[in-house]
């Protein structure tokens, strides 16, 4: 299983590393840490919809874990399906 920590700022700067990192841990279980993150930008929200799709057709799970309520706040805001981020939905620790 991978894990992998989102940064505090998932923005432009951040989207072409974040898709790296998921392509590297694609085909495998793996976690997505967003205790740490502090704000959202919708590319990278484009990039962590699209594993979600990937992993599952692959018949893979990503999952995240230890969501921050800036994250939760965001990923609503963005119009972002809630189920996607697992339940409960609320901020785990």
């Amino acid at each position: 299983m991978s894990a992998i920590t989102l940064p505090a700022v998932l923005d432009l700067r951040a989207a072409a590393p974040l898709r790296d990192e998921l392509l590297a841990a694609r085909g495998q279980a793996a976690v997505l840490d967003a205790a740490a993150v502090q704000r959202l930008g919708g590319l990278c929200l484009q990039v962590l919809l699209s594993a979600l799709q990937t992993w599952r057709a692959d018949g893979a799970s990503l999952t995240f874990i230890n969501v921050s309520e800036d994250f939760i706040a965001q990923w609503a805001a963005l119009g972002a399906p809630a189920e996607d981020l697992g339940a409960p939905l609320a901020a785990q620790g």
